[in-house]
């Protein structure tokens, strides 16, 4: 087999510390959006990854991340990954990353991926999304060689 590379795409919703700054909600918020250009290729491989910026005092909270395939708004219908992960006392900020795959990606000749985090019913009290924020992928297809 012979892999060959398809695209690479990134998405920064906030490259620093301290930024967004806004609070986690129950209500999933959107915070990368990226469109692999993939060439109509049957049985690709979709590498998808993103790290988030988490601050919370209380100790006990979680936060999810969600991935979706096919579109920029949320719907449950799309979800291709789920994270929930608890949150480290941290008032100045912690990193979280994750990494997913998309093995069953349809053909087409592009395909959105959108990252969406939200709090549970506790941390949406205290936590906060203090960056940084990215979100990025890569396509690739194993072929004969």
């Amino acid at each position: 087999m012979v892999g060959t590379f398809l695209d690479l795409r990134s998405s920064m919703n906030s490259s620093r510390t301290g930024f967004p700054n806004v609070p986690l909600t129950t209500t999933p918020a959107l915070f990368g959006v990226i469109g692999l250009q993939t060439g109509n290729v049957v049985n690709k491989v979709i590498t998808l990854n993103g790290t988030v910026g988490i601050s919370d005092p209380v100790v006990g909270n979680t936060f999810t991340i969600q991935v979706l395939r096919g579109t920029t708004t949320y719907n449950a219908a799309n979800v291709i990954y789920t994270a929930t992960l608890g949150v480290r006392v941290s008032l100045f900020g912690d990193l979280y990353s994750f990494s997913a795959q998309d093995l069953l990606a349809p053909a087409a000749a592009e395909t959105i991926y959108s990252a969406f985090i939200f709090g549970g019913p506790l941390i949406v009290l205290s936590g906060v999304r203090s960056g940084p924020e990215v979100f990025w992928g890569i396509a690739s297809h194993s072929a004969p060689g």
